[in-house]
């Protein structure tokens, strides 16, 4: 069990992706084989498609709060030393907690009037509220993704844990290290190869 949650923890958002795009593809795949094969268009198979990268989308989004690899330009955090980077994380992080928390109301109020409504989809007869659960699912996700960071960071912070490396830092790691290595001057190799022949001799 407790494996099986530590999966769910780790790989949420990548297996119900994984999930999405093989039916995607699936789907697409029976479309277009349905159309030039057999002469016959699905009409729900653009629809299911569409519905499906609509959720993959708003999954996206917790996925790369979770793995930190939004697009960003750390220029300016690398200006600040280990402790400010982290302290700068933890003000970001708090930022985007408030943002998302903010949203979560609306996108359930706008889930609300979606299964008031009783919209179905024109093709599937689908109701639409399952559509419309995507932005107010993901962004509670998101929120949960946040919060886990933010207590890693702190825990960073406190010098409870060691800071995992993460997108970009391994090419600055690389980077010092080529830096800070002493360059071997060429004429010693030349010279010691010259004392090994007289030995010889």
């Amino acid at each position: 069990m407790k494996k099986f949650i530590h999966v769910i923890d780790e790989s949420l958002e990548e297996i119900l992706m994984v999930l999405m795009l093989a039916a995607m593809t699936l789907i697409m795949g029976c479309q277009v084989f349905s159309r030039y094969i057999l002469g016959v268009s699905l009409s729900w198979s653009e629809e299911i498609t569409r519905y499906l990268f609509i959720w993959s989308a708003f999954l996206s989004v917790s996925l790369c709060t979770r793995k930190c690899i939004s697009i960003k330009v750390d220029q300016f955090i690398k200006m600040f030393p280990k402790r400010g980077k982290t302290i700068f994380k933890i003000t970001n992080l708090t930022v985007e907690f408030v943002f998302f928390v903010y949203l979560i109301p609306f996108s359930f109020l706008y889930l609300k009037a979606t299964i008031e409504s009783g919209q179905v989809s024109p093709a599937c007869g689908l109701p639409m509220y399952y559509v419309q659960s995507a932005p107010f699912f993901c962004f509670i996700l998101t929120a949960f993704r946040i919060v886990q960071r933010w207590f890693g960071e702190w825990r960073i912070l406190l010098g409870k844990e060691r800071k995992p490396l993460e997108e970009g830092d391994i090419a600055s790691v690389i980077e010092e290290a080529v830096l800070e290595t002493p360059e071997q001057p060429d004429h010693v190799n030349i010279d010691d190869s010259h004392s090994a022949v007289g030995k010889e001799k």
